[in-house]
């Protein structure tokens, strides 16, 4: 008889433990997919907070502190990270605009190493001038320095039209609006029911329409 009623405790007992874990799966089921990552987050975010709050009582600097607890891979790999990000933020004036075309445009530079020993071996000590340096004026470019610049320049040119966004005026094309807006409407109309009114506007031009 104690068998039987050992048994049907541990029979109670699992079932019970049966009904937490199932309640558990349920809650694990209904929380975001990101739950963990978010839940790890919150939890480096508090610990953060509390290394902050000694540094502060310590009187001490937490990036300095924050600096000396990393590895050298890992401030490697960190960095080579932040170099991929593209750095451009965007438009912010014209100044930055002009600062990352003056970069972007000496990246693509590739010096002449020979032409550039040449060189300074004719200026000699004037090929890092002074205030006392009477050297300007003096140097007259190559033949292909003079033609790579041209390329380049027209290499620019030819990407700025593409994205220019201002259409083509065609001398040749058939006048048939009274303003620009009329000239939209009618590319509009013409796209949507042209093929449908083509035989009558040649008729309406040869002045045969019925």
């Amino acid at each position: 008889m104690k068998r039987f009623r050992d048994l049907h405790l541990q029979r109670n007992e699992a079932r019970k433990l049966n009904h937490q874990e199932m309640v558990e799966e349920d809650k694990r089921l209904k929380l975001p997919s990101n739950w963990e990552a978010k839940k790890a987050r919150m939890e480096w975010e508090l610990q953060e907070g509390e290394k902050k709050k000694d540094c502060v009582a310590r009187g001490e600097d937490y990036d300095r502190v924050k600096l000396l607890e990393i590895s050298a891979e890992d401030a490697e790999r960190w960095e080579r990270k932040k170099r991929k990000k593209n750095p451009d933020p965007g438009f912010s004036g014209y100044a930055e605009a002009q600062l990352r075309q003056y970069h972007r445009l000496t990246r693509q530079i590739r010096p002449d190493m020979e032409q550039y020993e040449k060189q300074r071996d004719e200026c000699g000590e004037d090929f890092h001038p002074t205030s006392n340096s009477l050297i300007h004026g003096t140097h007259v470019p190559s033949k292909q320095g003079v033609d790579r610049m041209v390329e380049d320049v027209e290499k620019q040119i030819e990407k700025r039209a593409k994205y220019s966004r201002r259409r083509a005026y065609n001398d040749d094309a058939d006048i048939d609006y009274i303003n620009e807006r009329n000239a939209k409407f009618n590319k509009k109309a013409e796209r949507f029911y042209g093929k449908y009114t083509a035989e009558i506007k040649q008729n309406l031009e040869r002045g045969t329409a019925v």
